[in-house]
């Protein structure tokens, strides 16, 4: 059909409006399988994850005080589970560093059970909060939020990478200089292999044919020799335990849902598709639930291994999930031995090439700082710091929306304006009613805007009637609507009479529900 065939034109224009294509079978495990070039894809990426996971579950489960098997665990029970119920495909879900820094109180002060009674109620409360919509609530996150919590992201796993460059053998920093270079260059040879597993398994052959003494996987934690069992946590089912718990599993429920969407909506981004935002909520409760029940941390969307997968390697399905967690078993429990000499220095250079790819650069150019309104920066920065501060994600993302929500209501609030239209009486006689003052209101109405609207009329000087002229306004709450109780008692004490004249029906039923019903103090 030519492009500018009438029903071409119709069909792009639908998917304008209509946005990006859903995830759906694209990607499914059937279209794994749909080639031969897309399943090679898909196993290589679910290989290179596998490894880059190990050490990251090893030092959250250090950050929770647990020991690295319940780290080891959990990300292959949260990979294998949300490959089948999560919304978003080839996104990967592990244990986090935010849920750890959640759950460590637990722990320290209460015990393994209570950590697992806490990951299995805080799984129950996101599949609650998921099939309640929670998920709409990303529609109020802006985008500046958005590339704040990106390169706070970026920040955070190039500063994780610091402890294993300080105090190390003088070989690391070749290894670690060499594996950049392999990930860098090896793409224009091929792109068949990743470069990432080209540089883990050519730094592994060299550290172990040269015999270089330096830090190993293996260095990192004892790695787990037996297959998971359900663990089903010793706590009595009382009050007490509730009130114990609750506040944890809550935290570790939001923490997680914000973490897993904002990654979401970050792969939908770079796959140029959408995803089910609803599925993938109660996903991650139905995810944590059975890790819970395999006596694991807990987790959510790992943003890091994430980028490995989609962006990196070019994974696009679930197979690519369900294989990271599949490998991860194997290789910890069947090649745990291999995988523990590992050097650390191919990780690290790994993350060092994520930290650096997905940092959005193009919005600490000088050109788009300069062209940037300072209050889109301004929340860019905040969320980036808070972030980085505090090494949770989800307290920089709500004090970002935060400070957006009150930038934009005070930048709204100054747009409002009250104009008098018969400026004198010589235009009042010309409008055929000098004992009439009309005013025009324009703008949007709310506890911001209207605070002032009481002091922008002449009580003591206006005629007998006075006409407020709401055409270019809207009433949007209570407060605006004291507000103009307050104006037209200050006439009603001057005997003058108001009219409120070309209100919408919106703001016309919300002054007819709340007009004189505030009370005295409105």
């Amino acid at each position: 059909m030519p492009r500018d065939h009438p029903a071409a034109l119709t069909e792009r224009s639908a998917r304008s409006v209509a946005g990006p294509p859903e995830a759906g079978s694209e990607g499914s495990f059937r279209a794994a399988f749909s080639s031969a070039r897309r399943l090679r894809t898909e196993v290589l990426a679910g290989l290179v994850v596998a490894v880059a996971l190990i050490p990251e579950a090893i030092a959250f489960s250090i950050i929770a005080g647990v020991d690295p098997r319940i780290g080891l665990f959990a990300a292959f029970t949260m990979a294998v589970t949300i490959s089948f119920v999560g919304g978003r495909p080839a996104m990967i879900s592990a244990a986090t560093g935010a849920v750890a820094l959640v759950v460590a109180p637990v722990v320290r002060d209460h015990g393994l059970d209570h950590l697992v009674a806490t990951v299995i109620l805080g799984g129950i409360l996101q599949v609650v909060l998921g099939l309640l919509g929670v998920a709409r609530l990303m529609r109020f996150i802006p985008r500046s939020v958005m590339v704040g919590f990106v390169n706070a992201l970026a920040i955070l796993i190039l500063t994780s990478q610091v402890p294993h460059l300080v105090g190390v053998p003088w070989a690391v920093y070749p290894l670690v200089a060499a594996g950049i270079a392999l990930i860098v260059l090896f793409p224009r040879l091929t792109r068949v292999v990743p470069a990432p597993l080209v540089a883990i398994v050519l730094l592994t052959l060299v550290t172990v044919g040269a015999s270089l003494a330096v830090p190993t996987v293996g260095d990192e934690g004892a790695l787990p020799d037996s297959l998971p069992t359900l663990f089903l946590p010793d706590v009595p089912p009382t009050l007490d335990t509730l009130r114990i718990i609750a506040p944890y599993a809550l935290a570790m429920a939001l923490v997680g849902l914000i973490e897993s969407m904002l990654t979401a909506k970050l792969v939908d981004d770079i796959t140029d598709s959408r995803s089910n935002k609803t599925r993938e909520s109660w996903g991650q409760g139905v995810a944590n639930v059975v890790t819970g029940l395999f006596g694991g941390m807990g987790g959510c969307a790992m943003i890091g291994q994430t980028m490995i997968n989609v962006k990196v390697s070019g994974a696009r399905t679930r197979l690519s999930t369900f294989l990271a967690g599949a490998f991860l078993l194997v290789l910890v429990v069947g090649l745990g031995d291999v995988v523990a000499i590992i050097p650390m220095a191919a990780l690290v250079a790994v993350m060092i090439m994520v930290s650096v790819g997905t940092f959005d650069w193009h919005s600490v150019r000088p050109s788009t700082l300069r062209r940037m309104p300072l209050s889109e920066t301004a929340v860019m920065l905040a969320t980036v710091a808070v972030t980085v501060a505090t090494h949770n994600l989800a307290y920089g993302v709500v004090v970002g929306v935060v400070v957006a929500a009150v930038l934009f209501v005070r930048r709204v609030a100054h747009l409002t304006t009250v104009t008098r239209l018969d400026a004198d009486e010589a235009a009042g006689e010309a409008a055929g009613d000098p004992g009439e003052r009309v005013y025009a209101v324009v703008g949007e109405l709310f506890f911001a805007s209207s605070n002032d609207l009481v002091y922008q009329f002449d009580y003591a000087r206006d005629p007998g009637r006075v006409v407020i002229d709401l055409t270019e306004a809207h009433v949007w709450d209570a407060s605006t609507v004291a507000a103009l109780d307050a104006v037209q008692h200050k006439y009603a004490e001057h005997g003058t009479t108001v009219e409120f004249r070309g209100l919408n029906a919106d703001s016309a039923r919300r002054l007819e529900r709340l007009a004189g019903r505030l009370g005295a103090g409105h």
